[in-house]
């Protein structure tokens, strides 16, 4: 007994951060997520291969209430305010929200100009204009803004700040890539190896960038604008399924290498010089602050 208590308590007799952080996945995992699945399947029903923007705002949002029950009593035990995990009030219009969206945006821009250029996306023109357009615009935004703070929130919020106390930043912030790849690979249509390349690369800049500016506020900015890119401006399927209300109408003829096949252009080979200028931009912009920042507080 005394061994299993050693382990499970620190010197403080406290229950270490490595099984906080278990217990916060098994919570959101099996115990709140569920329940809140059932709340929310009136909202979670679409035609087969179209995404609607409500689709998605519903499972964003389910994500991130998700997150927050499970931040709480977290945030109680540990004597913290639940919005200390990465998003502080206080700094939710800095320089690093917008400085993450004007990443997004350009990523995400530099695959859609690399097809186009080698001929893999073709425009045709706009898919719809007028009231419907500023309608199905305004929609997207939101269903992204939820997408950037749930999916951080969830994977990069308490959960990093917990490994990164007990295994040390590296090895906390590759446990939340592979969560992270594996929940989209074994629950999203038509995944391959070379998305999971993308997926755990953007996870490790990510939480990179949680390193270098203390908050999760540019992945969160980067998460909503370079989703709201691919499914709105863009148009790209995702899973197989096309973004209903989209502002493009585009085509994608050519190799899936190219352009990322059913996935979109997540999966597309350009991904990659895109996501190494990107971790030295991270790496170039938020240098001075990596001084201050060796721990979670």
């Amino acid at each position: 007994m005394q061994m299993l208590l050693s382990g499970l308590l620190d010197s403080h007799r406290r229950l270490r951060f490595f099984w906080r952080a278990v217990l916060f996945v098994a919570a959101g995992t099996w115990l709140v997520s569920p329940l809140l699945e059932r709340l929310f399947a009136p909202w979670m029903q679409a035609s087969p291969g179209e995404m609607p923007p409500g689709l998605v705002a519903a499972g964003e949002f389910q994500l991130l209430l998700t997150a927050f029950i499970c931040v709480l009593p977290f945030a109680l035990y540990e004597r913290r305010r639940p919005d200390a995990y990465g998003l502080p009030v206080e700094r939710v219009l800095g320089r690093p929200l917008w400085e993450g969206i004007a990443a997004g945006v350009a990523l995400a821009g530099f695959v859609a100009a690399g097809m186009l250029a080698l001929g893999g996306m073709q425009v045709r023109g706009l898919a719809s204009g007028g009231a419907s357009l500023a309608v199905s615009a305004s929609l997207w935004l939101g269903t992204n803004i939820l997408i950037g703070l749930g999916e951080e929130y969830w994977y990069r919020g308490y959960l990093l700040q917990a490994l990164w106390r007990s295994l040390g930043f590296w090895p906390g912030a590759l446990l939340v890539a592979a969560l992270f790849t594996a929940d989209h690979y074994f629950y999203k249509p038509g995944e391959n190896i070379w998305d999971v390349i993308t997926l755990v690369s953007l996870s490790l800049v990510m939480s990179y960038s949680v390193l270098k500016t203390g908050t999760l506020w540019f992945a969160v900015g980067f998460h909503l604008a370079f989703d709201y890119m691919q499914l709105f401006v863009i148009g790209t399927p995702n899973g197989g399924r096309l973004p209903v209300g989209r502002m493009l109408d585009v085509t994608f003829q050519g190799p899936a290498w190219l352009t990322g096949g059913v996935l979109g252009t997540e999966a597309s080979f350009l991904m990659y010089p895109a996501i190494a200028l990107l971790w030295l931009y991270v790496w170039w912009r938020f240098r001075p602050a990596a001084a201050t920042i060796a721990a979670p507080p």
